[in-house]
Parts: C-alpha cells; sequence; structure tokens
C-alpha cells in the first residue's frame, strides 16, 4: 500500500514560498529547473536573477 506525505512550506511562525525557475544552459542549450524555497518577499528578485 503505497503512502502519501504532504509537505508543508509553513513552520511554525515562518512562511515559506517555493519558486521552480527554468534556466537554458549555455552550453548545452537544454533547459533544467532549479528550486528555491524562500522568503515570499524574496520571489520576485530570484525570478528576476538570470
Amino acid at each position: 500500500m503505497a503512502k502519501k506525505s504532504v509537505a508543508s512550506l509553513q513552520t511554525g511562525s515562518k512562511r515559506l514560498s517555493k519558486a521552480i525557475k527554468m534556466v537554458k544552459s549555455p552550453k548545452t542549450g537544454a533547459y533544467t529547473f532549479v528550486e528555491a524555497i524562500m522568503d515570499p518577499s524574496k520571489v520576485n528578485d530570484f525570478l528576476a536573477k538570470k
């Protein structure tokens, strides 16, 4: 029987967001995904960076 686990991004009084960005590799041209868990106020800065 398979178990389903649910991960919560809310730990105590902190609220966190998970941001996923698709980045193209200059060497191969393939796309990869970069994930980060951070404060919601920093998400826009993370997505704007190249």
